[in-house]
C-alpha cells in the first residue's frame, strides 16, 4: 500500500543520495600524482597541522546558493517532459508566480543566503539534511537506508576465518591512516574534496532516539576493539594488546575461537531490535536497559567498536543470493546501526552493509576497494604467522532480557519478514561489454549507463518517469550530495526513436549523443552545487510558522517530479561483485549499476514489480547500444583504413 505523501516525501530526501545517495564516480578520484600535479580552485590551501587527511578542508569552499532564477528555469525545464501540457502550464504559473520581482521566491531566497553568509554556518544545508533526510528518518534502517557490497571471491581463503582474519587486517591498516589523518585526500577535477564525513566510518554508531536519532562518535584510542557477530551472540574482540595490533593469524585465531565459543545454538535475536521502526527500537532499547543494569555497558560496547563483523551461517551461492545476504540478512546476525559492518559467510563469501545517516558511499567504496585490492594484489602486510601466546580469548557480551524483551525481539522479527517478503532482488551481470567499449563509443560511462536505464524502462512502460541521480557535492565543506534529474525532453526523444522501426540509425545516434551530453551537463552543474531539487528543498525549510505555503510547493508536480520511480547511483569496482539499496517510492525500483573495465553490473530492487522484466529490458537495451554505437564505430574505423591507405599512396608516390 502507497505511504502518505508527507510520509513518501520524506522517504525520498532520505535516499536523494541513496547511499543511494551514491556519488558519481566518473567525477570522483584520489590519484595522488595526478592531483598533485593539478591546480586547486581558487582560495584552496593546505593547513599540515590538521592532517594530511584534513589539511584542506578549513580552505573548502561553502556550498553555494544558486540563483533563483536559474533554479526556477531548471526547474520547468526538468518538468517537460514528465507532465502533460495542461499540468505544465499550470506548474509555469505557479513558477512565475515564485519568481517574480518582489514576490514569495525572492522573500525566501534572501533568507536562504543570509544563512549561508552566516559566519557560524559552514554548510546551510547540511544539518537540515542530516536531521530531515536521516536522522528524524522512522522507518527501519535496514531496507531503506542501508546499502551494501558483495566482495568478489577471495580463491586463496576459503574458510570464513581466514577471510575474516584478511579482511580484518586490511580494514585496520585503512582505520589507522583515518585514526592518524594519514589518508591522502580526494580529489574532483584537481581539487581536493572534502573529507570530514569519515569521522563517522569507525568507531561511530547511530542512536536511536524519540523523534529523531542522533550519531555517536567514540574515542578511538580508548575503544581499540571490534565486535563480532556469530549466532546472534555478540563478542568482543581486541584488535591491539601491549601496543601493537593483532596479526592476521592472530585474528584467524580469535575468529576461529568464537566459532567454537558460540556453538550451533543461535541465542534470542538481540540485534534484531536494531532492524525495527525507529519509535519502535527506542521503546525496546528502553526495555533492554531496563531488564539489567549491566546490558547498558553491553550496547556501547558495541556502539563504540571500531566496526562490526559477523560471521553468518548461510552458503550464499547466487548473486542474488549474495545480494540480499549483504544487504540484509537474516535480520538478526547484526547491528544495523553501525556505519561499517562487514559479513563472511561459512563458505568463506564477504561483503559489506553501511549505514547511511552520516556518510554517503564514496568513503566506504574507497575503503572496500582498496582492501580488497590490497588483499588480491598481495599488498598487505599479515604481520607475524605465528600468534602470540596468552592472548585475551573474545569476551561474550552477554545481554540479560526479561519476557518483555523477549516479546519485543518476537516482534522486530515479525516485522523484519514481512518487509523481507515485499522485496523483490534481481542481478543482471551483463558481460557483454563495459567502460573499455564505451570508451570507444566516445562517451561517458555513467551517462551510456543511465541511457541503458532509460531506455530499459521505456520498453518496459512506454513512458520515462521521474529518476534520481545522486552527484557528490564534496568540492565543498560537508558536501554531500545533489540530484541529477536524469529524465529530458532529450532522453525522451532519444528513447522514442529507439523504439520507432521507421527512425534510422543515424538519427537514433544523432540523439543519444544529444541526450548524454544533456546528462553530463546536468551531472557537472549538480556536483557544482547548482541542481534543482536541494535549493527548493532549502526555500521551503525557510517558511515561517503562519506563512502561506507558495503555489510552488503545493502544485502537484512538485512532489510528482521527485516521486522517484527510478532511484540510481554508480559505484564501481573491479573487486565488487556488486552492490545496491532498496526502492525509494512503492511504486519504483532502486537500481544500482557498477560499469567496470568489460562488464556492467545492475541491481534491481522493487516490490515485485516484475523484476524479472526489468531485468530483461536493460539487457535488450544494452544489446541495442552496442549495436547503434557499434555502426558508428565500424564506419569510423573503415574511415580511419581508407584514410591511412590514402596517404601511403600518397607516400609512394
Amino acid at each position: 500500500m502507497l505511504r502518505s505523501l508527507n510520509k513518501t516525501r520524506h522517504h525520498l530526501q532520505l535516499h536523494q543520495l541513496k547511499l543511494q545517495n551514491m556519488s558519481t564516480l566518473n567525477l570522483v578520484r584520489h590519484n595522488t600524482a595526478a592531483a598533485a600535479a593539478s591546480k586547486w580552485a581558487p582560495g584552496i590551501k593546505e593547513d599540515n597541522s590538521k592532517g594530511a587527511m584534513l589539511r584542506f578542508e578549513e580552505s573548502l569552499p561553502t556550498l553555494p546558493v544558486p540563483k533563483l532564477a536559474e533554479t526556477a528555469a531548471k526547474y520547468l525545464k526538468s518538468l517537460h517532459p514528465i507532465l502533460s501540457e495542461e499540468e505544465f502550464k499550470k506548474s509555469e504559473a505557479a513558477i512565475r508566480e515564485f519568481v517574480k520581482p518582489g514576490g514569495e521566491g525572492e522573500k525566501l531566497q534572501k533568507r536562504l543566503v543570509q544563512r549561508a553568509q552566516d559566519p557560524t554556518c559552514e554548510n546551510w544545508l547540511a544539518e537540515w539534511w542530516d536531521s530531515g533526510a536521516y536522522m528524524a528518518y522512522r522507518d527501519p534502517v535496514v531496507f531503506f537506508v542501508s546499502y551494501f557490497y558483495a566482495h568478489k571471491d577471495d580463491r586463496l581463503r576459503r574458510d570464513p576465518a581466514k577471510r575474516a582474519a584478511a579482511l580484518t587486517t586490511g580494514v585496520l591498516e585503512f582505520k589507522k591512516q583515518v585514526d592518524e589523518k594519514t589518508l591522502e585526500p580526494e580529489y574532483m577535477k584537481g581539487s581536493p574534496i572534502a573529507m570530514s564525513s569519515y569521522k563517522w566510518a569507525f568507531n561511530a554508531c547511530r542512536i536511536p532516539a524519540e523523534g529523531e536519532d542522533y550519531s555517536e562518535k567514540y574515542d578511538f584510542k580508548e575503544h581499540k576493539h571490534i565486535v563480532v557477530v556469530r549466532k546472534n551472540k555478540f563478542f568482543k574482540v581486541l584488535h591491539e594488546v601491549d601496543g601493537k595490533q593483532l596479526s592476521a593469524a592472530e585474528l584467524e585465531a580469535q575468529f576461529k575461537l568464537i566459532y567454537e565459543m558460540a556453538g550451533t545454538e543461535r541465542a534470542p535475536a538481540i540485534g534484531a531490535l536494531t532492524s525495527d521502526y525507529r519509535d519502535n527500537w527506542v521503546k525496546s532499547r528502553s526495555a533492554l536497559l531496563s531488564a539489567s543494569p549491566d546490558n547498558a555497558s553491553l550496547i556501547q560496547q558495541i556502539e563504540a567498536a571500531s566496526f562490526v563483523v559477523s560471521l553468518d551461517d548461510q552458503t550464499p551461492v547466487t548473486l542474488e543470493e549474495q545480494a540480499r545476504q549483504y544487504w540484509h540478512g537474516d535480520g538478526a546476525n547484526r547491528w544495523y546501526d553501525k556505519p561499517l559492518h562487514f559479513v563472511v559467510c561459512e563458505n568463506g563469501k564477504s561483503g559489506f552493509l553501511g549505514e547511511h545517516s552520516m556518510m554517503d558511499g564514496t568513503p566506504t567504496w574507497r575503503m572496500n576497494d582498496w582492501v580488497c585490492r590490497q588483499i588480491a594484489e598481495n599488498k598487505l602486510d599479515y604481520g607475524n604467522p605465528t600468534p602470540r601466546t596468552g592472548l585475551p580469548k573474545p569476551k561474550e557480551l552477554k545481554f540479560a532480557i526479561n519476557d518483555e524483551v523477549k516479546e519485543k525481539i518476537k516482534s522486530a522479527e515479525a516485522t523484519f519478514e514481512k518487509i523481507k517478503s515485499e522485496h523483490d532482488l534481481r542481478v543482471l551481470n551483463y558481460q557483454g561489454y563495459g567502460k573499455n567499449l564505451i570508451k570507444k563509443f566516445k562517451c561517458s560511462p555513467d551517462a551510456f549507463a543511465q541511457m541503458v536505464i532509460q531506455l530499459g524502462y521505456y520498453k518496459m512502460y512506454g513512458v520515462n518517469k521521474p529518476t534520481y541521480e545522486s552527484a557528490a557535492t564534496r568540492a565543498y565543506k560537508l558536501g554531500r550530495t545533489e540530484t541529477i534529474r536524469t529524465v529530458t525532453d532529450d532522453v525522451v526523444a532519444w528513447c522514442r526513436a529507439m523504439e520507432d522501426s521507421n527512425a534510422s540509425v543515424e538519427k537514433k545516434i544523432e540523439l543519444f549523443r544529444k541526450a548524454a551530453a544533456t546528462h553530463v551537463r546536468l551531472t557537472v552543474e549538480a556536483s557544482a552545487g547548482q541542481g534543482v531539487d536541494r535549493h527548493l528543498y532549502g526555500l521551503k525549510k525557510l517558511l515561517k510558522e503562519g506563512e502561506d505555503t507558495p503555489a510552488i510547493f503545493q502544485d502537484p508536480a512538485y512532489s510528482h517530479s521527485s516521486h522517484w520511480f527510478l532511484s540510481t547511483s554508480q559505484l564501481s569496482s573491479e573487486y565488487f561483485a556488486g552492490y545496491g539499496w532498496g526502492e525509494v517510492v512503492s511504486d519504483g525500483y532502486g537500481i544500482a549499476y557498477m560499469v567496470n573495465g568489460d562488464s556492467l553490473n545492475f541491481n534491481i530492487v522493487s516490490k515485485h514489480l516484475q523484476n524479472e522484466k526489468m531485468w530483461y529490458y536493460l539487457r535488450e537495451a544494452a544489446d541495442d547500444l552496442k549495436e547503434m554505437l557499434g555502426v558508428e564505430l565500424r564506419e569510423g574505423e573503415k574511415a580511419k583504413v581508407v584514410k591511412s591507405g590514402e596517404a601511403e599512396v600518397k607516400m609512394k608516390v
